[in-house]
């Protein structure tokens, strides 16, 4: 990745011109960040993802062709590594799961406060979620009603991976989350790996925000 200890790039993928332009006016504000490619629909996304192994990349949800969803399942599946972070105007519960399950590592709204949009970034660069407040509580409803079907239970955790999920829902990344726990990065991969597996989640992102609703945040 082309991640620097000053800057950290990103591209855009997003089908509307204007939208694409005030994300480099926006970016431009913050010494941090560095614009390295645009792609106006999915596949050129993909390709261009391919090309520049950026460290963030903002993804539109809704565009012609191949959307949103597809274009991030297809970024996944070519192995990319770089944050992810939906940025779309749909508020929809079942496209903020969708999401998620899919492998972004957050989901934003556009009407967002340039400000806020800009502190969202950052958080997600960090290896935190980064959901939109007012969204937050849908994912964790939506969360809720999965779970009281499938029977889902802490107990099903060893005791470590139960202080991995706690640091997981205070939005600490895999290398914080190492340092804490005094143990090795692959580890806790490891350790997260299974507790996804045994809770039934697909994502991180998931896992922390039901962990949340059971007030593992300390």
């Amino acid at each position: 990745m082309t991640q620097t200890a000053d800057t950290t790039s990103l591209i855009v993928i997003d089908d509307h011109p204007l939208f694409r332009k005030g994300v480099a006016q926006l970016v431009a504000m913050d010494p941090g960040l560095r614009l390295i490619g645009e792609a106006s629909n999915g596949r050129d996304g993909v390709e261009l993802a391919q090309q520049l192994d950026p460290d963030l990349i903002l993804l539109d949800l809704n565009m012609k062709g191949m959307g949103g969803i597809a274009t991030l399942r297809a970024l996944r599946d070519a192995g990319c590594g770089a944050r992810i972070i939906i940025l779309t105007v749909s508020d929809h519960p079942d496209d903020i799961v969708a999401a998620i399950r899919a492998g972004a590592d957050g989901y934003l709204l556009k009407d967002m406060e340039p400000e806020a949009l800009l502190d969202a970034l950052a958080a997600a660069i960090a290896g935190r979620v980064a959901i939109s407040d007012n969204l937050g509580g849908l994912l964790a409803a939506a969360l809720r009603a999965e779970t009281q079907a499938a029977g889902r239970s802490l107990s099903a955790l060893t005791e470590r991976e139960r202080s991995i999920l706690r640091c997981l829902a205070t939005g600490l990344s895999n290398k914080l989350i190492a340092r804490d726990l005094e143990i090795a990065e692959g580890t806790v991969k490891v350790h997260i790996k299974n507790l996804l597996k045994k809770l039934n989640f697909r994502s991180r992102v998931e896992a922390a925000v039901w962990a949340v609703e059971q007030g593992m945040r300390s």
